[in-house]
């Protein structure tokens, strides 16, 4: 019993303070995934007064807000989250709350539509911040819409289950980003590729009228316009509390996790 015992225990340190592992994820990419070490940073050290489990959680809470860059010292565990599995189970716990909500939905007008964000809510740009620094380095507007104009960002897998599902109960689907007009066509190219063939509305951002407003000023207003053309918003989906704060949010929000950054 007691070699059982000091196996176990052995087995547990090599698993939590091991060699950085290889992973295929879901986005078709072979990436390194460093160990998990809840209360640590690079390399293992303490960080003292951070943990960046608990700053994960301050910012999923909207505790922690208006934040540029994640914490360089967290992001070999920001890293380790995005490409393990806890991401992967963390959005399929959020878009399965979704779904369980839809079924209780009478939906009988035709006019019932679910608003998707798309950037980390439909479509993944992990493989971008994977040679980004998860979020460490700061945003390069440059860098990021070149990225966005290859068109070739994967689903999120669960989001896309979420998508299916929706459709299948005869609810219609708007998608609502920040993404600038000018990447309509490749937007829309890139929602088709990633599985994502069918919606009614697909809204991206008049940078002329909405210059200098917030993304919760901008998605209210264009919630707001969606009612007033008569439909019911049953859902509404993001992975920024911005894309579920102010008004005409719809009947119920979900919020996806995301740790990468933050839009106000």
């Amino acid at each position: 019993m007691k070699k059982i015992l000091i196996f176990f225990f052995v087995t547990l340190l090599v698993t939590c303070h091991g060699n950085i592992l290889n992973h295929d994820d879901d986005h078709g990419s072979n990436n390194q995934i460093f160990p998990l070490r809840v209360k640590s940073g690079s390399g293992g050290h303490y960080i003292e007064e951070v943990s960046c489990a608990s700053w994960r959680l301050g910012i999923e809470a909207h505790n922690i807000i208006n934040w540029k860059t994640i914490p360089k010292e967290c992001e070999k565990y920001i890293g380790n989250y995005m490409l393990g599995d806890q991401y992967r189970a963390d959005s399929k716990a959020v878009n399965r709350e979704g779904y369980f909500y839809a079924k209780t939905l009478n939906i009988t007008t035709g006019k019932d539509i679910w608003v998707f964000d798309i950037d980390e809510t439909s479509l993944s740009n992990l493989p971008y911040y994977a040679k980004h620094g998860f979020g460490v380095e700061p945003y390069n507007d440059t860098l990021f819409n070149q990225w966005v104009d290859l068109g070739t960002a994967p689903a999120l897998p669960e989001s896309k289950k979420l998508y299916n599902k929706l459709l299948s109960l005869g609810i219609k689907i708007a998608f609502l980003t920040g993404r600038p007009l000018k990447q309509k066509e490749i937007t829309a190219k890139n929602l088709r590729r990633a599985g994502f063939k069918k919606w009614e509305k697909l809204i991206l951002k008049n940078t002329t009228i909405y210059h200098g407003k917030t993304a919760v000023t901008y998605k209210s207003s264009e919630r707001k316009k969606l009612e007033e053309e008569g439909y019911r918003i049953v859902g509404n989906i993001g992975d920024q509390w911005s894309d579920i704060l102010g008004t005409n949010t719809g009947e119920r929000t979900f919020k996806l996790p995301d740790p990468l950054y933050y839009i106000a």
